[in-house]
């Protein structure tokens, strides 16, 4: 696997880059925003690993950037430590974020967490399309659509409605979803499960207020009907 690090530090990509590789990863770098726009466009990253204070661009503008024609998983490095720092880098697309100075140790996990979760847990066959109604998904793809008109999902937003069509008819816990869709190690709580519910309603269902499929269950979760 590929993973490309963004950083205008020498010192940190060339040491993030040696421990990648004695993991046996193949590494690419980049130190400005438009150098990382370009490798993520002909390098095809399995993974990237995105500082946000780079010298031309912040990382949150950057991963914004990113969104908007690739999926690939980013994993933000920064010294800011505030959560509200952290929310905003979830919000906006990346899938995980890890505060500077950080050991190598918990750096490799992360990575690791989050390319495990690249794959689809739920042994999902090659190639198949999940239809529930009118509500079509590609999980290889990462593409959907209500009848014949495909919704633009986030990568976070699509593996939730993935999530819930894979378990129908099941109450699940805001706690569960965190687990199970952001994984264990991040640091986010229950209200970026909610607004990320709120906007998969917004695309999926004919009236986000009155929601026929993604149901609020008061007081435990949600649930996705799948009848």
């Amino acid at each position: 696997m590929k993973i490309l690090v963004v950083d205008d530090e020498p010192t940190i990509v060339e040491t993030v880059s040696y421990n990648l590789r004695m993991e046996r990863y193949e590494t690419v770098s980049a130190e400005t925003a438009e150098q990382c726009l370009d490798a993520v466009r002909n390098e095809h990253p399995d993974l990237v690993l995105l500082d946000v204070m780079l010298p031309s661009a912040s990382g949150f503008d950057v991963c914004r950037r990113i969104r908007q024609f690739s999926d690939v998983p980013v994993i933000m490095l920064t010294a800011k430590a505030e959560e509200t720092d952290r929310v905003v880098g979830l919000e906006i697309g990346a899938d995980d974020y890890v505060t500077k100075p950080f050991s190598m140790r918990e750096l490799m996990a992360r990575v690791k967490s989050v390319l495990r979760r690249r794959v689809p847990a739920n042994g999902i066959p090659e190639d198949p399309l999940l239809r529930v109604g009118n509500l079509v998904i590609d999980p290889h793809r990462h593409e959907a659509s209500v009848g014949d008109v495909p919704i633009e999902l986030s990568r976070k937003e699509f593996e939730l409605l993935l999530y819930f069509v894979s378990h129908p008819n099941r109450t699940v816990s805001r706690d569960i979803l965190l687990d199970e869709v952001w994984g264990k190690d991040m640091c986010v709580g229950e209200r970026t499960v909610d607004v990320h519910v709120r906007w998969l309603r917004e695309k999926i269902e004919a009236d986000p207020s009155t929601p026929r499929r993604l149901l609020t269950v008061r007081g435990v979760g949600y649930q996705f009907r799948r009848d």
